[in-house]
């Protein structure tokens, strides 16, 4: 069976669990080689997820895939094309704006962690909340919780190196709900880990998109990850496929 193109417009795609959360409109991304040569990464790609639905985007190493999160979550901006966070267009913001959007809105989990090696748990989770000029939480009552949450409340004072890789991830997925955003974005979230630790974190993020009213976006090459999530798309030579 031929796969056909991902067209927001055909009702047989799009099955809405609740208002849309991130709505990408004709996106195209370019960048210059030398001063004549461009390449094309992204090419008029449509997409569209659902508050409360969690979304896998699969495809190969070089498909457009990481670069289509980054606009998703306001680290670039497209050459040309829209996208919408919660019905705000980001991609016309200031970075100042959109550093606004992502503290607030957005949560990230990256497949290399990225904690703060010199912080304990506790700390880094507290970051977020700290970095936010109107925080509506307190700090270490709402890094407590946390990591309660995702099962850590017995490594409060551990650093990083002191954590296994799975541990680790939990701490970051902890940090990336700090601010109680609306959509958690994933770049290989479990690219760093085993099998067993990667259905792990699968499982974690899907009860917690279950218990928060999360919305969630995941990019990865595991068919079989994404096979846990509620819809898969596939992105192809910059190209978004459904399925």
């Amino acid at each position: 069976m031929q796969t056909e193109p991902f067209i927001n417009e055909s009702k047989t795609l799009l099955q809405p669990s609740g208002p849309a959360i991130i709505e990408v409109r004709n996106i195209t991304k370019e960048v210059k080689l030398n001063r004549e040569q461009k390449l094309t990464i992204l090419n008029g790609v449509n997409f569209q997820v659902n508050q409360g639905e969690m979304v896998a985007i699969v495809g190969a190493s070089g498909s457009g895939k990481t670069t289509m999160l980054g606009l998703i979550g306001g680290l670039d901006t497209p050459t040309t094309g829209q996208v919408f966070i919660n019905g705000q267009d980001i991609s016309k913001l200031k970075e100042k704006q959109l550093a606004q959007v992502r503290n607030r809105t957005i949560g990230f989990v990256f497949q290399f962690f990225n904690l703060v090696p010199t912080l304990t748990a506790l700390e880094n989770v507290m970051l977020p909340i700290q970095f936010d000029k109107k925080p509506q939480f307190k700090p270490e009552e709402r890094a407590r919780e946390l990591l309660d949450m995702v099962g850590l409340s017995h490594r409060l004072n551990n650093r990083p190196t002191q954590l296994s890789g799975g541990e680790q991830q939990r701490v970051a997925i902890a940090r990336a709900l700090a601010n109680q955003p609306a959509l958690l974005l994933g770049d290989e979230p479990t690219g760093n880990l085993d099998s067993h630790r990667s259905q792990e974190i699968l499982e974690l993020l899907a009860d917690l998109r279950r218990r928060l009213g999360l919305t969630v976006c995941i990019v990865t090459h595991d068919s079989k990850i994404a096979s846990l999530c509620d819809r898969r798309v596939t992105m192809k030579d910059g190209v978004l496929y459904e399925g």
